[in-house]
């Protein structure tokens, strides 16, 4: 069972970038972590980092896609810790970008499917055990793509997901209100992780418009994407009771990259 007073959070992605972050920085704040992802290895290490700064955590392993798994999943973490008061919905995948008529099919519906069906799975499993607790908080993983901007070539598969979780975000907020559930949205711009590393592109010139950027198109920051940690920052506070007034709100943290794009 958990620990005297402390908060059990759920945070899929966990064994990297924003994730990663998530993770490690709620457990500094004492709340017992269950983290999930696809890559045991990954997990290993977050779940290791926290208990060695004299944290709890528990590794998830599962794929956020797959039904059975996230039920199993979240099964483990609530016999694990007896409770679930926070859910970061932050695993994803940029996809592959192309022109609508070379995307194929089953690359839209990968996108699709890890994007939104896992989000969708995550909050299913999760938000009984939320109602059950007597309140909780929420926060969605978006993106400005889709939310903000619209300028990546061929991103219109990851874009209407990023669109839809921001819309699944405020859809939520009102629903589970009564609840005492708030549901929020964190939209990052360019931000050191390795998602690139699932990301294809293709037929950049077909779909991108031409534009000059100026040099540093991330004004606050001169260029220089932001960090994990940053997002991490965020979501500590929407989840915390300095945010308690607070749900169905998009922030974005990208450095003003949104604007000028």
């Amino acid at each position: 069972m958990q620990p005297t007073g402390r908060s059990v959070a759920l945070v899929t992605g966990a064994g990297s970038g924003i994730g990663r972050a998530v993770a490690e920085r709620l457990a500094a704040f004492q709340v017992n972590i269950g983290a999930l992802g696809r890559t045991a290895d990954e997990l290993k290490e977050t779940v290791t980092t926290i208990r060695s700064r004299g944290g709890n955590a528990v590794a998830l392993e599962a794929d956020i896609a797959d039904e059975k798994q996230m039920r199993a999943a979240v099964a483990q973490l609530i016999a694990t810790y007896g409770r679930l008061d926070i859910v970061v919905a932050n695993a994803g995948v940029n996809g592959v970008w192309a022109p609508i008529d070379d995307l194929k099919p089953f690359e839209w519906d990968n996108t699709i499917e890890v994007n939104l069906r896992g989000t969708y799975l995550t909050l299913h499993f999760c938000v009984p055990h939320l109602k059950a607790a007597g309140a909780g908080a929420i926060v969605i993983v978006s993106s400005i793509n889709g939310t903000r901007t619209f300028t990546t070539p061929g991103a219109t598969a990851y874009a209407a997901t990023k669109a839809a979780q921001l819309a699944i975000a405020q859809q939520l907020a009102l629903e589970l209100g009564k609840y005492h559930i708030r549901v929020n949205a964190v939209c990052p711009g360019a931000i050191k992780t390795s998602i690139g590393d699932n990301s294809t592109l293709r037929g950049k010139a077909e779909t991108a418009v031409p534009v000059e950027w100026p040099d540093g198109d991330i004004p606050l920051t001169g260029g220089e994407p932001g960090e994990p940690e940053q997002v991490a920052a965020v979501i500590q506070f929407l989840v915390s009771n300095d945010a308690k007034h607070v749900t169905g709100t998009p922030i974005w943290v990208d450095g003003g990259q949104g604007l000028l794009r």
